[in-house]
């Protein structure tokens, strides 16, 4: 963002945090949502919250969805993303309230989608999801979360009941302020194609998968 310059010839401040900037229906084929745009001005993404019903303040159910482009648009088999996402939207609407969070930047766990396929490569040739970001000297999760609290006491949201099976989602709502009243397991029935990649979120990430122990038979 460029600073304007001010009539003494000084700059004004540049803009810091998270900003509304619209609030647009959404029509789903899940249901009617509202679209609730922000800006983020410290890294410059577009990020978007759509919220469904009247969510209240508290326990409000709740998704932070990081942006898959591969699994959410074209659906991939490689992450349960897609499916994640559209279970999440469907429980908002069953509840009757609730926010799904699309955390954009958040490609790949943070690396970004050149980098996520080059690990995918990786993966292809045996490689686990952490070998690969760690074999291309990137991090195995670059994710913050700070903008999607931000985001969510914007929208009057002081505690959640959070759909995750990843228990750093939780840590890093509670660090930044917005309370976890619950953590709501959203599990999706594994396929080949993933299996290797959910048993690596579990043993090496901690997400919380026992789904998995019904498919040993999968090596």
């Amino acid at each position: 963002m460029t600073d304007k310059i001010g009539v003494l010839g000084t700059k004004s401040p540049a803009r810091t945090g998270v900003e509304r900037v619209v609030n647009a229906p959404l029509p789903t084929v899940y249901g009617k949502f509202q679209a609730v745009g922000y800006l983020d001005h410290d890294r410059g993404d577009e990020q978007v919250a759509l919220v469904y019903g009247d969510i209240g303040a508290e326990n409000v159910l709740t998704r932070l969805h990081s942006e898959c482009l591969t699994g959410d648009a074209f659906g991939s088999q490689h992450c349960e993303c897609g499916d994640q996402l559209a279970s999440a939207l469907r429980a908002v609407v069953a509840e009757g309230a609730g926010v799904v969070v699309y955390l954009r930047g958040h490609e790949g766990r943070g690396i970004g989608l050149l980098a996520k396929l080059r690990a995918m490569a990786l993966q292809a040739e045996g490689l686990d999801t952490v070998e690969a970001n760690l074999a291309l000297g990137l991090p195995v999760d670059a994710r913050d979360y700070g903008v999607a609290a931000e985001m969510l006491r914007d929208l009057g949201v002081r505690s959640v009941r959070l759909l995750s099976n990843n228990p750093r989602k939780r840590e890093a709502l509670q660090r930044h302020g917005v309370q976890v009243a619950e953590e709501v397991p959203l599990l999706i029935p594994p396929c080949e194609n993933n299996i290797t990649y959910l048993r690596t979120k579990r043993e090496r990430l901690d997400h919380r998968l026992p789904h998995l122990d019904a498919v040993a038979h999968w090596s």
